[in-house]
């Protein structure tokens, strides 16, 4: 069990370093297996094909951002982690997205952006009395935007300026969610009082 987590960590460190230097679409298995010394056998052993070995990197990359965030603040917090993560590897993102497997690097930051507004919503909404379907609205609403947002950002080239003003949006709009999320509370409250009369 041992060699095998050490093999797929070479095969996806060589992939990744790959993926750096190339788009998606220029990587063979050959070349995977060359740069980490393995015949090809041994990698459709542990990955189906290259998409497959795509897919449970960015798996990692979403556990990554939980490990790394395990509470945030507000849904600015949340937009920032995920800036920071898809900056960490501007390259490679831009190589990955450019790609007709692009629907993978998508999938994986749509949880990324449900498991950030989730993690916040969790923080933000105890014992408030809130409904289920409030909850289930403001997620929604926020995960979309923070998808939106990010999206736009990388198919733009991913430019720092476009970068700051998003930070600075989200700086501007600094204290919208807890407003809604008060909003929420006194319709909540005003539907019980309604009820009891």
């Amino acid at each position: 069990m041992a060699n095998m987590n050490i093999t797929k960590r070479a095969i996806q460190t060589a992939f990744l370093g790959l993926l750096k230097e190339r788009t998606l679409g220029k990587i063979t298995v050959k070349d995977i297996s060359d740069r980490c010394g393995i015949n090809r056998n041994t990698f459709y052993y542990h990955y189906q094909d290259i998409p497959a070995l795509l897919e449970e990197i960015c798996a990692n990359s979403v556990t990554e951002i939980i490990n790394e965030h395990p509470s945030l603040s507000s849904v600015e917090d949340c937009l920032e982690a995920i800036m920071e993560k898809v900056l960490k590897d501007k390259r490679l993102v831009m190589h990955v997205y450019s790609s007709d497997n692009r629907g993978i690097y998508e999938a994986s930051l749509w949880r990324i952006c449900e498991y950030t507004i989730r993690s916040y919503a969790e923080a933000a909404f105890p014992d408030t009395g809130i409904s289920d379907e409030d909850k289930a609205l403001f997620i929604r609403f926020y995960k979309c935007e923070l998808f939106g947002l990010t999206i736009d950002w990388i198919t733009n080239g991913m430019k720092d300026d476009y970068a700051r003003g998003v930070l600075r949006y989200a700086k501007l709009r600094k204290g919208m969610a807890e407003e809604l999320i008060e909003r929420m509370k006194n319709t909540a409250q005003a539907g019980e009082k309604q009820e009891k009369i």
